[in-house]
């Protein structure tokens, strides 16, 4: 490299460094970064929790002991902040603070003065703070219906360090900041323990927090406004408390739906019992936790929607064999992503559709009982499958398994025997190394595709992102559902031979033009180091 050139190649790497530095840890803002700084908040303060336990409190124990301590702030924070409202406005309130109705009509919980923040902060150092919690606890219970049995009441136990449960007690004291999340909170802090914790709880990689992204498309997609909802494996319940989300969003009323899960971890299950409660939302999770597949708890439930992010590629146990409500066949054994399609389906009302997470495996199993569900589902009475959508990698935060959406509905009208396959995999952007979202653009760019080509309006075919399949093209891939297979790969801006070759001449003539101005500024500079002067 020439000594002009190479200066000026030094010149453009110090001006990128620069800018760099600037973005990364000066001045400059980053509209990126300001959108994650409440969740890295809360990761931080989670995992200094986790620190103060470590080799304090048994692995197990982590999300219990923490997530107790979360539920009690985040309540306190909500009930102190409505009492400081009362507190505030005299004119109306004037001696209402203590008043249990001006809470509850709020679906705010009325916590008794043993159980609040501030009781709790006061009590932290002492010997007896594990009783203290336990007690705490309970009372809310005992104040608050839905929350009976519910509460993790594990603070007087041996097994649990009283200093350590105190400088947990300061951490959430001094860090956490719950008015800052007005979503899926204890969803968020579920996420992080089982990311964190995994092997110790012994779970497999299935186990897992669904990204809010992939909810709000699910329900962007089935929209479930009305009528019974249903999640067979319901984890910390977010998919519920999104459908309600996105019920307020539209103008809708919570009344008008009922919801319905099961979760098979007792641990779950009571925290989707905590999620929900404290968000007002009245749900049936059955009278206590339960294998969907061998112990359903509610047998004769038919749903209007579906929604399921069921654990990916798991042994379904040695009793589906003998399950009734197979209506596609029986699935295997091993491997229970088509147990599930099929639960589902048998769950649904004539007019019920059905938005569910599985692996990508699913959608081209060979497996001799899994092909032949598949089969069936795209062929009989004029096929349940409405849609398949590829998502894109890393949306999880815990597992790397590639995903897919499957979308079921049991009244399809002139879509019959015809699939709409969407390839989603370029889309969403990455907001730190290791996970992606899809945009709030890319939800709504799915959504209408879908919605157009269910009305029959506004749909066309495009290459590389969506493509409708009737029953021919689907038997010609032998029932392979991968929607990469359909919709092909997108050359419209691949260019020609004669604009490449263009291209080529444009490069060379720059080129040229490069050459002769570098051999003058090297001529000159040559007159200048030779001069005299």
């Amino acid at each position: 490299m020439q000594a002009p050139v190479k200066l000026a190649y030094l010149i453009d790497i110090f001006v990128v460094l620069w800018y760099n530095t600037l973005v990364d840890g000066g001045s400059m803002p980053r509209e990126k970064e300001k959108s994650k700084k409440t969740f890295k908040s809360l990761e931080a303060t989670l995992w200094d929790a986790a620190t103060v336990l470590r080799d304090k409190v048994s692995p197990i124990m982590y999300m219990d002991t923490s997530l107790g301590l979360i539920f009690l702030k985040y309540v306190s924070d909500r009930f102190e902040a409505r009492r400081n409202e009362l507190l505030q406005d005299k004119e109306y309130y004037q001696g209402l603070e203590e008043d249990r109705d001006e809470y509850i009509r709020l679906s705010i919980f009325w916590i008794p003065k043993e159980s609040r923040w501030e009781n709790i902060v006061a009590n932290s150092k002492k010997e007896e703070i594990g009783k203290v919690l336990d007690e705490a606890l309970l009372a809310i219970e005992k104040e608050n219906e839905n929350l009976q049995g519910i509460l993790p009441k594990v603070y007087s136990s041996e097994e649990i360090d009283k200093r350590a449960l105190g400088e947990l007690i300061d951490v959430f004291n001094n860090q956490l900041v719950t008015t800052n999340y007005d979503s899926d909170f204890f969803g968020k802090c579920y996420e992080y323990f089982l990311g964190n914790f995994s092997k110790s709880h012994g779970q497999k990689g299935g186990e897992f927090y669904t990204p809010s992204c992939i909810v709000d498309l699910i329900v962007e997609m089935i929209e479930p406004y009305n009528g019974y909802v249903y999640d067979p494996a319901c984890g910390s319940g977010g998919m519920f408390v999104h459908s309600v989300k996105f019920i307020k969003e539209h103008q809708g009323h919570i009344n008008n739906i009922s919801i319905y899960g099961q979760e098979m971890n007792p641990q779950t299950w009571r925290l989707a019992k905590m999620n929900l409660a404290i968000r007002g939302i009245e749900a049936n999770l059955g009278l206590q936790w339960g294998d969907t597949f061998n112990d359903d708890r509610h047998p004769t439930l038919r749903a209007d929607f579906v929604m399921a992010n069921p654990p990916f590629n798991v042994d379904g146990g040695k009793h589906l064999q003998i399950q009734r409500d197979w209506i596609f066949g029986v699935p295997p054994k091993g491997n229970a992503n088509y147990a599930w399609l099929s639960h589902i389906a048998s769950k649904l009302t004539q007019k019920g559709k059905a938005g569910i997470v599985l692996a990508n495996g699913s959608l081209s199993s060979n497996q001799k009982e899994e092909y032949a569900i598949r089969k069936a589902m795209v062929e009989r009475d004029g096929g349940i499958i409405d849609c398949i959508v590829s998502l894109p990698s890393n949306l999880f935060a815990t597992v790397t398994i590639p995903a897919c959406l499957w979308f079921l509905n049991k009244n399809r009208g002139d879509n019959s025997h015809k699939i709409l396959f969407i390839d989603a995999r370029q889309m969403g952007v990455m907001i730190d190394r290791k996970i992606r979202e899809l945009t709030p653009e890319d939800i709504v760019k799915i959504t209408q595709t879908y919605h157009n080509w269910q009305k029959g309006q506004n749909y066309e075919d495009i290459k590389g992102y969506c493509k409708s399949a009737n029953l021919d093209e689907i038997v010609a891939t032998d029932y392979s559902l991968v929607p990469g297979r359909y919709v092909g790969i997108d050359t419209s801006q691949d260019m020609t031979p004669e604009q490449i070759q263009a291209e080529i001449q444009k490069v060379k003539a720059e080129l040229k033009d490069l050459l002769i101005k570098d051999k003058e500024l090297e001529q000159k500079l040559w007159e200048i180091l030779n001069s005299e002067d």
